[in-house]
């Protein structure tokens, strides 16, 4: 009898894009996704204004009112498939965050160097959460360069919060701050069983 090798098991994870309105969560996971992402984009009126800024992001037309979602699959080093939740940046939304994160083994905080501030409650919510995240930084064309220790004392984060930039627009830009996130991950969960086992 013939015999043909079985697939590999793929172990899932499921992780949380969170960020301030207007960041680039939905660029970010439409970038990397192995499947067309599911949107829950509307259209921006005249009547949000009122609550939802747009300093600069003034040629923003659309938002996300509930959650974004996208796939993301590897095989290297081990099979491995990403469920990817992006989160409402808006205030009036910060309810969807606790069901979203609910299951989720971690997070990226996407930020533009334009506003950072809009990105603190997402950082805040994750430490109080106790679930490990990242923070990437969107480069936006023709914004003002900062330091990463500049970002880093704004965030005012644990040192162990791993920092980056990338452009949410990219793939490979993404896919490097997923890869950093899973990483961070692992790490936080070796630190912690080791500190069960003392």
């Amino acid at each position: 009898m013939t015999q043909f090798p079985q697939p590999a098991t793929r172990a899932t994870a499921k992780l949380v894009i969170a960020g301030g309105f207007g960041v680039g969560k939905t660029t970010a996971i439409g970038a990397v996704s192995d499947i067309t992402p599911l949107r829950t984009e509307e259209v921006l009126t005249t009547q949000s204004t009122a609550t939802d800024s747009l300093r600069g992001i003034e040629d923003k037309t659309t938002t996300t009112v509930a959650f974004d979602f996208g796939r993301v699959g590897w095989d290297v080093p081990d099979p491995v498939e990403l469920y990817l939740f992006g989160t409402p940046g808006q205030p009036r939304f910060w309810s969807f965050w606790h069901d979203l994160s609910e299951g989720a083994l971690g997070a990226v905080v996407l930020a533009d160097t334009r506003r950072l501030e809009s990105s603190f409650p997402a950082a805040d919510f994750f430490e109080q959460l106790g679930l490990p995240f990242v923070i990437a930084i969107n480069r936006f064309p023709g914004t003002t360069p900062r330091t990463a220790v500049e970002i880093r004392e704004a965030f005012d984060v644990d040192e162990q919060v791993p920092l980056m930039f990338c452009d949410a627009r990219n793939a490979d830009s993404v896919a490097g701050v997923l890869i950093t996130l899973v990483q961070h991950i692992a790490n936080t969960k070796s630190a912690n069983s080791a500190l069960l086992d003392a």
